[in-house]
């Protein structure tokens, strides 16, 4: 069966796939950043920076020294060339996205690395991983990795919604979980439909993919935090070469309670407050949206004090109800004897 498009915006169609199915940088994706609106001359721009722009479209590899950043007569065309340059030649040095990925969340780049760049690189690496699957749920689930999530628990449903989709959308007036979550939101002026993604419908995802508009329900036991776990499983596959397998729980209760990591922050918080025995308010364990259980295959890869144990897993909405995913943490977190 043939694979089937979606997620274009990662840039997918711009870059090589190595033998080793990891993604190594083209002169092609690395113009699409500099196509970036903000990177583009305005009306006003002083002649070096159209110059400068139309060099780097035309070889987005060339090298640019730090004088020829510094003639260009606006600050932030200033700051955004060496922000960008410098992430442009961090990727051709490590070779892959995925390398370059690693310096970053282990602190190696050297370089500051806007968080939006750093969301890109997981969105391409996902859009490799999952390229054969099928199951349009799963493809959705992984899109927490990468994008912010507007989180509803109306009604005893855990909603999730593409929180910059939902601040494009319009005066509520919707019914049950999506309602109070645009409501919440403050949604602007109508632009798109949201839709509750489910069996029925799908099969529409592949059409409508890069407009990130569809919600998921992601309460235990539904098809989407089944399919998140997979996509975990497939992510720390990829980086660490090892095999874990990851099931969703309702809650943990392990006196031998060992390792555990947070998948975002306000997780990490929580959790951390659970593990030393101290006492999360009422309003902290409503906001725990997901818990999960990680067993790593390979024991021996464990580090000595966590062998034969789990590792627990959480996610967790903010007080205004954002979900922003860490998928580094499973990275670096992870409790493996070598550290990597």
């Amino acid at each position: 069966m043939t694979a089937r498009e979606f997620w274009k915006t990662s840039g997918h169609h711009l870059i090589a796939v190595t033998a080793a199915g990891e993604l190594a940088p083209t002169a092609d994706f690395v113009r699409a950043y500099f196509a970036r609106s903000e990177m583009v001359p305005d009306a006003g721009a002083c002649p070096r920076e159209t110059a400068l722009f139309e060099s780097l479209a035309a070889d987005p590899l060339q090298a640019v020294g730090p004088d020829m950043i510094a003639a260009l007569a606006d600050a932030d065309a200033r700051h955004n060339y060496t922000i960008l340059l410098g992430f442009r030649d961090l990727l051709l040095r490590a070779g892959t996205l995925e390398a370059a990925y690693m310096k970053i969340v282990r602190g190696e780049a050297g370089i500051p690395v806007p968080p939006l760049f750093l969301d890109h690189i997981v969105h391409s690496v996902l859009r490799n991983i999952l390229a054969d699957i099928a199951d349009p749920i799963r493809l959705r689930a992984a899109e927490v990795f990468f994008r912010t999530q507007n989180v509803s628990t109306d009604d005893g449903r855990v909603m999730l919604a593409d929180d910059e989709t939902v601040e494009m959308y319009a005066e509520t007036g919707g019914k049950g979980g999506i309602g109070q979550l645009l409501a919440a939101a403050g949604a602007p002026a109508r632009r798109i439909e949201l839709t509750v993604l489910d069996e029925d419908n799908k099969e529409t995802y592949w059409q409508r993919s890069d407009r990130f508009d569809m919600v998921i329900d992601f309460r235990f036991a539904q098809p989407a935090l089944d399919a998140f776990a997979r996509v975990i499983e497939a992510w720390v596959a990829h980086f660490l070469k090892i095999t874990v397998r990851v099931q969703p729980v309702q809650r943990i209760d392990d006196d031998r309670w060992a390792w555990h990591i947070g998948l975002d922050a306000e997780a990490s918080r929580i959790l951390n407050m659970l593990y030393k025995g101290e006492d999360p308010s009422p309003g902290d364990l409503a906001n725990i949206i997901a818990l999960f259980r990680l067993t790593i295959a390979d024991q021996d890869a464990v580090m000595p004090s966590v062998r034969g144990r789990p590792v627990y897993l959480g996610l967790a909405r903010t007080g205004d109800g954002k979900l922003t995913m860490k998928p580094q943490n499973l990275i670096v977190n992870m409790p493996l004897k070598t550290g990597e």
